[in-house]
């Protein structure tokens, strides 16, 4: 066993990675770029290397630097994580020419999946059933529409060297066709270096199940069950839980030898997971399933695996990568429980789930412990920069079966505290929630089929949160009267008192806050006991106290509450049942000196790169219509006409950086 590895990754992964390094005794080397100097993986390496500025392909892509790190830092293996370059063969082949081990598979399995259309054909001679589809070289357009059209609309366009969702597209129509095969190229070429397609009949009902596999340089191999990652949005995995629910003893055997036939048939080691697609049209009791691709790595959902099986996937990894035979064979290994893992991303579902970055003010999750897990590259005061995938953490919980694992879920969503940027966690708890994910009617279409109410329109904040950020304002305030007097000479002056008092009155005062750019006026009544809060006409008696931590203990109406409230310059936020509110405080000085006036233009939503102008000066365009695509976080984000106008001006070109709030287009709206 080698007692030096180097991590060639950033972010959860490598911290997980880092964690059974340590167990078994192995020296841990980062790598990490400009934007990650103080990163929770460098921190907790025994050693750290910079590789060059924020750039992937200038950092963690750039295999002669991390090579240079392995080298400098004495390790003898690299793990590549997930991502970045873990599937790449040339990589591969460059660890093993400088005598380095490199934990994954050999680059000719590399190879033998890496390319679809490849793989498919290699598993259609191995005798593993795969969906209908083209898998052909030839790649030109018209060649490509033309067996699109042969194999029938809906169609799944997907980049030969893909993964994650990059380089997918679903075409419902011959019209469509054209435009999504440009953006499938675009995408492959961006994340992968390679613009190849391939074209795949869509399955309406499917459900994603894969397998996870494992083999030695013994001739040994194992199926360690399977994950049901059936939820997904934009091809990418939401929740994913494993055992898949009411998958039959028949269909796991079935699937999981024909997931071992697939690694041998390409002479695998390591860690690997086949995806399979199962057509549930008439139910799941014989469903076909059919191979999709392979996965030579270790995948991000390993997690829930390693919680029903008892096996950590890392350690089995670094030893049979250092030659060892795997630890148990087949009849050795057995289901026990269920778990659930989703990923809480930084990003804002009510706009599409457009990526979100900032300071994470406050960053809390539930206890770890046998029931709960949590996976995180990073910590309270850690920035979410553009230049990386958003994911924020892995939240795994387990139990003795599904509707009890659920359960855990649910509240351990709801003790999930994310301040400082935009999450996806009350959409996941509206999944936790829902009446047909609890009865495990699942497909991959389930997030589009419920998106209205698993992203509800964005309505005015609850009365409750406004009384609780009204009452923490009050509470401040007295407080630093109190604590203001007590330096004082003369603490029983009454110009230290915060009471709102008035001669021959009771005392009052009024907190206005700002929801949603919507001016609201609380007036507030002090009590002998408390408040008394007048909200949307609602007459409320209110009182509490602050605690530390940002604990708040409000008492409305006889109802007793304790939620988290943070008070700062952007504002109130509170979290009251693992819900986030975030309401502004109104500032006279500063409403006094907005200007009123527009840019009007069409902003850029977030940072990142121009990859495709869509329009010209001089084009009228209607609502709606796509202007430009940007890229940033790893995804393409097209950017809409926000009405029915004319584009004045275009300000960026193919291949420029821009910022959050730069204009993009100049534009005029049309009259009415």
């Amino acid at each position: 066993m080698f007692d030096t590895l180097l991590i060639a990754n950033r972010g959860e992964i490598a911290c997980r990675v880092m964690e059974t390094a340590r167990k078994m005794g192995i020296r841990s080397v980062a790598v990490f770029s400009d934007a990650d100097t103080m990163s929770r993986h460098v921190t907790k390496a025994d050693e750290a290397h910079h590789i060059g500025p924020p750039p992937a392909s200038q950092s963690y892509l750039d295999a002669d630097k991390v090579l240079a790190a392995a080298k400098a830092s004495g390790a003898r293996a690299i793990h590549p994580g997930y991502g970045f370059l873990s599937e790449n063969a040339a990589f591969a082949e460059a660890c093993d020419a400088a005598g380095i081990i490199f934990v994954g598979p050999p680059p000719s399995a590399i190879r033998a999946m890496g390319e679809k259309h490849a793989a498919k054909a290699l598993m259609v001679e191995s005798g593993v059933p795969v969906v209908p589809g083209y898998h052909e070289e030839d790649q030109d357009d018209d060649v490509l529409k033309k067996a699109a059209d042969g194999i029938g609309y809906p169609v799944l366009i997907k980049a030969t060297s893909g993964g994650g969702g990059k380089g997918m597209r679903r075409v419902d129509s011959a019209d469509e066709f054209a435009g999504a095969l440009a953006g499938a190229r675009r995408e492959g070429k961006n994340s992968f270096g390679d613009d190849r397609v391939l074209i795949e009949k869509y399955l309406e009902i499917p459900r994603h199940i894969e397998v996870q596999v494992f083999a030695d340089n013994h001739g040994n191999a194992v199926y360690l069950f399977e994950r049901d990652c059936s939820l997904q949005r934009r091809h990418q995995k939401v929740i994913e839980e494993a055992p898949a629910p009411d998958l039959s003893p028949d269909i796991r055997k079935a699937m999981g030898e024909a997931a071992v036939k697939a690694a041998l048939a390409i002479g695998y080691r390591g860690a690997g997971t086949i995806e399979f697609i199962v057509d549930v049209s008439n139910g799941l009791a014989d469903a076909p399933f059919y191979f999709m691709e392979m996965n030579t790595r270790l995948q991000v959902e390993h997690p829930v695996t390693e919680m029903i099986t008892g096996v950590d996937l890392v350690e089995w990894q670094l030893r049979v990568a250092s030659g060892e035979p795997l630890p148990l064979r087949q009849e050795e290994l057995s289901i026990t429980g269920h778990a659930m893992e989703v990923r809480i991303y930084a990003e804002n579902p009510v706009k599409g789930f457009l990526p979100s970055t900032g300071l994470l003010k406050r960053l809390r999750f539930p206890d770890a412990g046998p029931h709960v897990r949590i996976d995180t590259g990073v910590e309270e005061g850690d920035e979410v920069t553009p230049y990386y995938d958003p994911m924020i953490a892995k939240l795994i919980v387990w139990d003795e079966d599904r509707n009890r694992a659920l359960r855990r879920l649910r509240t351990a969503l709801q003790n999930t505290q994310v301040v400082g940027v935009k999450t996806n966690t009350a959409f996941l708890s509206r999944i936790a929630v829902n009446s047909d994910f609890a009865d495990a009617n699942l497909d991959t279409g389930f997030i589009e089929r419920h998106i209205a109410e698993l992203v509800p329109e964005p309505g005015a904040t609850p009365v409750r949160a406004l009384a609780i950020s009204a009452l923490a304002i009050l509470l401040e305030r007295a407080n630093e009267a109190a604590f203001s007097a007590l330096g004082n000479g003369d603490p029983t002056s009454p110009w230290h008192q915060v009471d709102g008092w008035r001669m021959n009155d009771d005392g009052h005062d009024e907190i206005k806050l700002v929801d949603d750019e919507e001016v609201i006026t609380i007036p507030v009544r002090y009590m002998p006991d408390g408040y008394q809060m007048t909200i949307d006409d609602q007459i409320l008696k209110v009182n509490g106290e602050l605690e530390a931590g940002d604990h708040i203990v409000a008492n409305i109406d006889g109802v007793r509450i304790v939620a988290t409230v943070l008070h700062d310059a952007a504002g109130v936020t509170v979290i009251d049942a693992g819900h986030v509110y975030q309401i502004g405080v109104y500032d006279v000085l500063a409403a006094a000196e907005v200007d009123d006036t527009s840019t009007g233009g069409v902003v850029a939503p977030l940072p990142g790169k121009v990859v495709a102008v869509l329009t010209e000066a001089g084009i009228s365009v209607d609502k709606g219509t796509p202007l430009m695509i940007v890229e940033a976080m790893k995804m393409e984000h097209t950017i809409t006409a926000p009405a029915d106008g004319l584009v004045d001006e275009v300000l960026f070109a193919v291949g420029d950086s821009v910022d959050e709030g730069s204009v993009l287009v100049d534009f005029k709206i049309s009259e009415a």
